[in-house]
């Protein structure tokens, strides 16, 4: 791989994070209920749960990309249509304070981890990036032990770098993030990224 094989991955994977989505969802409500310091394991929990997706990725698609060409294309525009209904939802409700209120739970620091983890796992949005958008941006067959190594270090670095500022901003604005416009404001924005996500995987997988 190359760097800017490195740097796409990285600005995908930073516009991909920062879509409000379950794993934003959890980490402003674990801070609207805890505060900064007592997120910092549930942002832990995420960053593993997209590493395990990554190892999945690498691995386990390397093989299939060169031999089940065919089976890609048909992910990849199940993903767009995913994309597609996410943001529908989004346009429509997206992120409310009650949703917001049914996740703030302060617990321990192996509770939180385990629920970052949880969330990333069980997170679509996720699963659409690795499955669908990673197989268009990183060429499967050619990524070595070097490569992937670089590549959990970039993630990690990017998924902090991402969800650390929304995790402080709710730590400090609690009020701010339960107002209607400003949840409007998220979801009409959420939106927009995710239609624009689609339409840019369908132009690539065509």
């Amino acid at each position: 791989m190359t760097l800017p094989d490195f740097l796409t991955y990285a600005v995908a994977l930073a516009i991909a994070a920062a879509i409000p989505g379950p794993g934003v969802i959890a980490i402003v409500a674990r801070a609207l209920g805890a505060g900064l310091r007592p997120t910092l394991p549930m942002l832990l929990g995420l960053v593993l749960g997209d590493v395990i997706y990554l190892a999945a990725a690498i691995l386990g698609l390397a093989y299939a990309a060169s031999t089940f060409g065919s089976v890609f294309i048909v992910i990849k525009y199940a993903g767009v249509a995913y994309l597609v209904w996410m943001a529908i939802g989004f346009w429509r409700a997206g992120v409310t304070p009650e949703a917001i209120d049914a996740k703030a739970d302060s617990g321990g620091a192996l509770s939180g981890f385990m629920a970052g983890l949880l969330v990333t796992l069980g997170n679509p949005k996720t699963m659409v990036f690795y499955l669908a958008l990673l197989p268009t941006l990183i060429d499967m067959t050619v990524v070595t032990m070097a490569d992937f190594t670089i590549l959990i270090g970039v993630t990690f670095a990017v998924l902090v770098t991402v969800l650390l500022p929304y995790a402080g901003l709710a730590g400090r604005a609690r009020i701010f993030l339960r107002t209607p416009r400003a949840l409007k404001a998220l979801n009409r924005f959420a939106a927009t990224c995710l239609g624009g996500a689609a339409v840019a995987i369908a132009a690539r997988a065509s």
